[in-house]
């Protein structure tokens, strides 16, 4: 009994000793980058720091509306008419300096050279998603978004801003190449309306 006794208090003594407080950044040791967002505590006893790190609402997963086999299915179509009209839009435009189109795996890199940039849209499966990196918005991440009235039918929305892929594409490659394209005219590229011609 005096044994278990002990054990108890000594546990006690070390939960009240071990003090946990913030560590400001400039007193952070060398090993720490002091300029880390990340929140640092110590515990005086056993003298270790223990990061905790708050999540990023940019790192949010949205949780999939479709299946693997339908997200195979829609993405392929997605990326390889994306392919096709990519390398249209290039070959009818003489200003751009050394654009270039690849496409595998995945993975689809249109370059439109200097001083425009290179947009990069791949797929990603574990997710489900289409992710996309634009030189002129950034990173975004896509759902897609089935249409309940038609099989593997719907678009690809970034659900941050409420653009779809599509759109956000008309806006920027138009302003690249300086004149009105056609990209609602791709498979998955437009929101379903009702029967008032508004969007669903």
């Amino acid at each position: 009994m005096g044994h278990v006794l002990r054990q108890a208090t000594s546990r006690w003594t070390r939960l009240l000793t071990c003090s946990h407080r913030y560590i400001p950044a400039h007193s952070v040791p060398s090993q720490i980058p002091a300029n880390s967002t990340t929140a640092q505590f110590r515990c005086s006893t056993f003298n270790q720091y223990r990061p905790y790190s708050s999540m990023n609402p940019n790192d949010f997963i949205a949780t999939s509306l479709i299946d693997s086999v339908t997200f195979v299915a829609v993405c392929s179509d997605t990326l390889e008419s994306l392919v096709d009209y990519f390398e249209q839009i290039i070959d009818e435009t003489s200003t751009l300096k050394n654009p270039d189109v690849t496409y595998g795996d995945g993975v689809l890199t249109v370059s439109f050279g200097e001083p425009h940039g290179t947009y990069v849209i791949n797929r990603q499966l574990p997710n489900r998603q289409i992710w996309l990196s634009s030189p002129t918005s950034g990173p975004k991440r896509y759902d897609f978004i089935p249409d309940k009235r038609t099989v593997n039918e719907g678009y690809w929305l970034y659900r941050h801003d409420g653009v779809t892929l599509h759109e956000l594409l008309q806006q920027e490659i138009s302003a690249i190449v300086g004149r009105k394209l056609e990209f609602f005219d791709l498979p998955h590229s437009q929101r379903p309306q009702d029967q008032n011609g508004r969007d669903g």
